[in-house]
């Protein structure tokens, strides 16, 4: 399911795209997101990277602990 453009979800975009270097989009997840979310989405970044690289499934499971409704998730 992709996420439609509206006028809410874009500004998120625009604001992402202000942030200057790694510290400061460090602190902007912090203050948006829980680490639980934060650890979610650094999971699924490994998935995505582990998966372009060609990695099967079996091995991304192993590795991350992504379960693999997640790496299937992420693969689409």
């Amino acid at each position: 399911m992709k996420i439609g453009k509206k006028e809410k979800s874009g500004q998120l975009y625009k604001a992402i795209l202000q942030l200057r270097d790694e510290e400061e989009c460090y602190e902007f997840f912090q203050d948006l997101c829980t680490v639980a979310e934060l650890r979610s989405m650094e999971q699924r970044f490994e998935v995505a990277s582990l998966l372009d690289d060609g990695m099967i499934y079996n091995d991304i499971l192993e590795r991350t602990g992504a379960s693999s409704a997640t790496i299937s998730r992420v693969n689409r």
